[in-house]
């Protein structure tokens, strides 16, 4: 069983929603899973609305449950079966059919506007993020140098393009719902 798929996903999208610092994210699978540099190629999938009402209550049961995990802890069978229960109460195959969905949504809500909630693609939304971080005259030299530095990081090496474009459409109908629960974003 792999749980984490989504790491990385769910890092870029709360990243690519808030401009930095921003709080780090405790998904299930960065929670679960040994942190790794390089998480694997989303397997692309096309959404429907049953699975994102299914993500967005899912997550809402296994947060508290995430919350708890460290992010180097080896995965506890207790906790994997419980997760494997929540995603199937929720409409999911398994625990990792819910990832692949997360991380699908993830990928969607990267490339949006916060602030228009409008989808944009995620290199115009990181460019923008460096120029909040440069216009901004409260934040400290170093902040803004690393701050610069993890978005230019994430300009070279950007997510893959959203295949199936009803994904957008789809996130967009729910992006309120789904910002309030995988956003992270303190000012929704």
């Amino acid at each position: 069983m792999s749980a984490a798929s989504n790491s990385g996903a769910f890092a870029q999208a709360k990243q690519q929603q808030m401009a930095p610092p921003a709080k780090q994210p405790a998904p299930a699978a960065q929670a679960a899973a040994p942190a790794q540099d390089q998480a694997p190629p989303i397997k692309q999938i096309a959404l429907t609305d049953k699975q994102i009402d299914g993500a967005i209550t899912a997550a809402k049961e296994m947060d508290p449950i995430t919350a708890k995990l460290s992010q180097d802890a080896k995965p506890d069978p207790k906790i994997v079966a419980q997760l494997e229960g929540i995603a199937k109460k929720n409409g999911f195959a398994s625990y990792d059919e819910y990832n692949s969905v997360v991380d699908n949504i993830s990928l969607v809500l990267g490339g949006f506007d916060p602030q228009t909630k409008k989808y944009v693609g995620p290199e115009a939304v990181v460019k923008a993020q460096i120029a909040q971080v440069q216009a901004d005259k409260k934040m400290s030299a170093k902040d803004k140098k690393d701050a610069l530095a993890d978005l230019n990081e994430a300009l070279k090496s950007p997510p893959p393009a959203v295949e199936n474009k009803g994904n957008i459409d789809l996130v967009t109908k729910s992006y309120d719902k789904l910002m309030e629960e995988f956003g992270g974003s303190d000012d929704n």
